[in-house]
């Protein structure tokens, strides 16, 4: 790595120091010999130990960034869902084989050990797991870079199944103690809220603006080490917890009143418990606005106060950093950001503007516009007085500029304004984002593109400069070389080590496509890798699936628009088919179908289709008639652990969102990585997927994006689908009759069919017979075994362009100029 040398001395690479740190980790960390040593002290210890290994590359890292004067990237996201921390530290710093000749040689299991860590409760789906390939990719491409986020207590929340019906309860991941977490309450930063804002003279004569916050919370940092791929760069993820500036009040407790003794600190620290509170209350809508401040409040105080240079200008900023807002929820850095400067620092507007305009920018993860985050000027000013006068201010030139490129064009600037005027005043994030940063991207080419032309449009057509896309990616160390050791190992066999932090070396493996002896072992370890995965379920949920049966995935947050209902409408007509004789079971395919998915709390339709699937999924489970030829397992809980097992295990990865819906997806690339084939419509990054292995190895269906808003703007029926099509119309009768669901035809039954035949805002039903269509195509190809095992090997073959270290390569080209 680039001018980084080690500022301590650096351990010993080998079994024996290994060995030696380990148990000083034992006896000076936890407190207990070898001997007296519970299985959380052996883990706490060989993580602590792999961390020791780590650190003196981490210091030289953070030493030379802060002298070195290279560009920095600061990524600020919600949520980094990072999944377990032990394997992927020993790859990247090749300690695997150390580590376990060392804890052989003390009579330990490393793979026992590693089965207790628990995973961080950092994140929910895709944005979450798309920041933490981020950050490794970051530290992979050499880019300086420290990401930004907060330390959830409680994660999102745990999902368990109580008759089916999802139930959240507290994910206390932090029970047990993090080790790879690193506390600086010494560097805590303050936060404000409410209050009012001042006008102040000062000796200059000058008035200026001060806010004077009514009340005060701590955001204490707590630092994630993050190690690139053996390159010796260990780059920062620092994630906040808040905590009271005052915890306890002895005069108040001493008073007897011990509740309100600590009234602060509750207050405070429900900022940090939860991932995405439930936000259909004032309360909760509240909450996530405090949660989006604080640790964009936190994070940038840390960048200015401690990252920084002493001294530096802060006229040199744009030179320095780049701000990347992972959606919308970090975008209250902007008057954050301004507010420093102009309040604190004493610059000039026009100064401070200049500079925000300079260092950040936006990524879009959404086309749905009630995803695109709006806060309301009531709570904003109630809670960020400052902030709103400084978005009005923002907004105030931002239309004069409009009126003045637009000028016989009036409706443009009620369509642009910063601020909504209907149904309530509000602030629009998204435009505040666009209008503040330098660059504006979509994450797949359909996405970038159909943000440009349907979401901003008018801004598009403003600032042409500004949009750019950059396609998502994963990290092929996480979901290839860890998830997929047996695949890894022929990959490398045929094509040497070098694929593992070059992906697109992966493309080697195309003539081995056509080698029968290759097919044969590539078709064996897909055959285990469902054996382990039979094997997690069963011990996991207690769930039995046969490994020679295909697994047939759909594992995505429960939306919508990502319809987990078509794909049960399938298995329903699929099951109605065979049990009405109208398709023989001999014809079947073996098939395990497996969901994995988490509704927010406040969703109720989509809680209901997991009820629904559930309960269809009960009854065809225990219909003896199938013979085992159909299997619905649907693991509670899915998180990035059981991924690992899931995905090298897939035979079809279903990826079915109505066109122009989804941003990109990134499961559809780590399927694809892992040799399973797309049954998907062209949405999302599954548009890229398909010019790159080929139509001949995707099975495609359903209607294009602009057939979709053709069939919206004429007048979408969708009982006209229900009533025409004979397979929809006994499958949507058969769920209603109460068969599939213990005699239950109310409820969550009626109501998810009643949306769909009524409504069906996402138009399940006009795919549904190009969808049935396309698994009966793939019914036909899976019964080929050698040609299908040749389509496996060139989705893996084609698809090294996602990897996330390409994406870093493209942001740091088109945006960042790190």
């Amino acid at each position: 790595m680039t001018d980084i040398a080690p500022t301590i001395a650096v351990r010993d690479r080998d079994v024996a120091s290994f060995t030696r740190e380990f148990l000083q980790q034992l006896t000076f960390t936890q407190g207990v010999s070898l001997e007296g040593a519970s299985d959380n002290d052996k883990y706490q210890a060989l993580a602590r130990t792999v961390r020791a290994y780590l650190t003196s590359d981490w210091l030289a890292t953070t030493d030379a960034q802060r002298t070195g004067g290279e560009k920095q990237v600061a990524y600020l996201s919600a949520e980094f869902l990072l999944g377990r921390q032990l394997d992927n530290n020993l790859l990247a710093a090749d300690l695997g084989g150390i580590a376990r000749e060392a804890m052989e040689s003390l009579g330990l299991s490393l793979d026992e050990l590693r089965e207790l860590e628990v995973e961080p409760g950092l994140g929910n789906g895709g944005l979450g797991r798309l920041a933490a390939c981020f950050i490794d990719s970051m530290a992979t491409e050499d880019i300086p870079a420290i990401g930004y986020g907060i330390r959830y207590d409680y994660g999102i929340f745990k999902q368990t199944f109580v008759d089916g019906h999802q139930v959240e309860e507290a994910d206390n991941w932090l029970a047990m103690g993090s080790p790879w977490e690193m506390p600086h309450p010494e560097n805590a930063v303050e936060v404000g809220f409410g209050g009012r804002v001042d006008v102040i003279t000062g000796e200059d004569g000058v008035e200026r603006r001060a806010w004077v916050p009514d009340w005060h919370v701590v955001g204490v940092p707590y630092t994630y080490m993050v190690p690139g791929y053996r390159n010796g760069r260990v780059n920062t993820l620092r994630l906040w917890s808040a905590k009271a500036t005052q915890a306890f009040d002895l005069k108040i407790f001493n008073s007897g009143d011990f509740e309100d003794a600590v009234r602060a600190q509750t207050r405070a620290e429900t900022i940090s418990q939860v991932l995405y509170p439930e936000d259909s209350t004032p309360q909760g809508k509240e909450l996530r606005l405090q949660q989006q401040y604080f640790f964009v409040a936190c994070s940038l105080r840390d960048y200015l106060d401690r990252v920084l240079p002493e001294g530096a200008d802060l006229a040199t900023l744009p030179d320095r950093i780049t701000f990347q807002l992972n959606d919308t929820h970090p975008v209250i850095a902007v008057p954050e950001l301004l507010r420093i400067l102009v309040d604190e620092r004493g610059m000039e507007w026009d100064a401070a503007w200049a500079i925000a305009q300079k260092v950040f920018a936006y990524t879009c993860h959404t086309l749905l516009p009630e995803a695109l985050e709006v806060w309301s000027v009531d709570l904003l000013g109630r809670l960020l007085p400052r902030h709103l006068e400084i978005i009005y201010r923002i907004n105030e030139e931002f239309l004069a500029a409009v009126r003045e490129r637009y000028p016989h064009e009036p409706l443009r600037e009620r369509h642009m304004s910063i601020i909504a005027e209907e149904p309530v005043r509000a602030v629009r994030m998204a435009y505040l984002a666009t209008v503040a940063g330098f660059k504006v991207n979509g994450v797949a080419a359909l996405h970038s593109q159909l943000l440009a032309d349907k979401v901003l449009t008018d801004f598009a057509d403003m600032w042409p400069e500004k949009f750019t896309n950059v396609t998502n990616g994963v990290t092929p160390r996480r979901f290839v070389r860890l998830a997929n050791p047996t695949l890894s190992e022929l990959i490398t066999e045929a094509i040497g080590e070098g694929w593992v932090a070059d992906l697109d070396r992966l493309r080697g493996l195309e003539p081995l496509a056509n080698d029968p002896s290759f097919r044969a072992r590539f078709r064996d370890i897909k055959r285990a890798n469902r054996a382990r995965f039979a094997d997690v379920l069963a011990a996991r949920d207690g769930i039995e699936i046969s490994p020679d049966a295909m697994v047939d995935a759909m594992v995505k947050r429960l939306h919508e628009y990502k319809r987990q209902s078509l794909k049960l409408l399938h298995i329903v007509s699929l099951y109605e088919r065979i049990t009405s004789g109208r398709l023989a079971l001999a014809d079947v395919t073996p098939r395990t179908f497996v969901f994995g998915a988490k509704a927010a709390p406040g969703y109720v339709r989509a809680k209901e289709t997991i009820a629904l699937i559930n309960h269809v999924g009960a009854t065809i489970n225990a219909d003896a008639s199938l013979e085992g030829k159909l299997k619905v397992a649907f693991p509670a809980n899915y998180n990035v652990t059981l991924a690992e097992k899931l995905i090298p295990a897939s035979d079809l990865s279903e990826q079915i969102s109505l066109a122009g819906k989804e941003a990109s997806g990134t499961g559809n690339m780590k399927f694809a990585l892992n040799g399973a084939l797309t049954i998907g419509t062209d949405d999302g990054a599954n548009v890229e997927i398909r010019e790159l292995v080929g139509d001949d190895n995707f099975f495609l269906f359903g209607m294009t994006e602009p057939e979709v808003a053709a069939l919206s703007e004429s007048g979408y029926k969708p009982e006209k689908y229900y009533e025409s099509d004979e397979d929809l119309h006994r499958a949507l009768n058969l769920l209603m009759s109460g068969a599939l669901t213990g005699g239950e035809r109310g409820s969550f039954v009626a109501s998810v069919c009643a949306s769909l035949i009524e409504r069906d805002r996402f138009m399940a039903l006009a795919d549904f017979r190009s969808y049935v269509d396309a698994q009966d195509r793939v019914e036909a190809a899976y019964r080929d075994e050698d040609a299908w095992t040749r389509s496996a090997i060139l989705n893996v073959a084609r698809t090294g362009f996602f990897s996330s270290d390409r994406s870093m390569r493209d942001y740091t080209e088109r945006i960042w100029r790190a």
